[in-house]
């Protein structure tokens, strides 16, 4: 699905999503959250069922909550906490803490005046940025693999194939572990977004992302393009992206 809306400043928003539940799994466990201005991806753990309920749960929070909705484009980190917070209650009452999500996202926000990504992420979900200096991955894993590679213990490619790569270390739901980290980037003409699932992540390299978010493409054909190449690598997993493209109003805008 892709739709346009309007971002603070001179700027035009460009939106794109798409969830497949890919080759091996039998029910997509993934939410998907795009709607102006909080756009991401949750991915639900506690099998059938269970892990759905959770990803859902949570963006419904995010969508559904009143203080945010009454904070426009003026929402902080401590908004999006109040939302993930609720989520977690509503998750552990829900699926009797047999279940829990990761959740990753951006929310166009204002901070002094002028137009930022207020990027949050919580778990191995993850928030890329594609800019002119290139491929940013923004979010930092919460996982097992992520704490080995940051103590020198495993290299980036080991973690691809570690067996223990999909232990995440905070969720919603599950644990104690609960917060989210956040980002507050300036919006730039160009940039891309990538919000997306570890489905995607855990079959194609960075430079595989940044190969086909580069490519010239509007959002849905990109979603498209990002899903196929998951599916072709082998789609163990759900995979969901938000693809998201901000454009200059005062220099070109890609056609619609």
């Amino acid at each position: 699905m892709s739709a346009d809306g309007p971002l603070a400043g001179d700027f035009r928003l460009s939106m794109a999503q798409a969830s497949d539940r890919g080759l091996r799994r039998e029910i997509n466990e993934d939410s998907v959250l795009a709607r102006y201005p909080i756009y991401a991806v949750a991915d639900g753990m506690g099998g059938h069922e269970a892990g759905e309920v959770a990803s859902r749960i949570c963006v419904e929070s995010l969508a559904d909550n009143q203080d945010l909705l009454a904070a426009g484009d003026h929402i902080s980190p401590e908004h999006i906490t109040q939302a993930l917070m609720m989520a977690d209650s509503a998750i552990r009452a829900a699926t009797d803490e047999r279940a829990g999500t990761t959740v990753s996202g951006a929310v166009l926000v204002r901070d002094a005046g002028m137009p930022q990504w207020l990027i949050f992420n919580l778990g191995d979900s993850r928030t890329y940025r594609l800019g002119k200096g290139g491929l940013e991955r923004v979010t930092v894993d919460h996982s097992e693999v992520q704490e080995l590679m940051d103590l020198g213990h495993i290299t980036a490619e080991e973690a691809q194939y570690h067996p223990r790569r999909h232990v995440v270390t905070r969720a919603l739901g599950l644990g104690t572990e609960n917060s989210a980290d956040f980002w507050l980037l300036p919006v730039t003409d160009g940039d891309r977004i990538l919000i997306c699932s570890d489905g995607l992540t855990g079959e194609l390299g960075d430079d595989r992302i940044a190969e086909i978010l580069s490519a010239d493409g509007d959002p849905e054909r990109t979603c498209t393009d990002l899903i196929r190449a998951a599916l072709q690598s082998g789609g163990r997993d759900n995979v969901s992206v938000v693809v998201l493209d901000a454009a200059s109003v005062t220099g070109p805008v890609p056609a619609q």
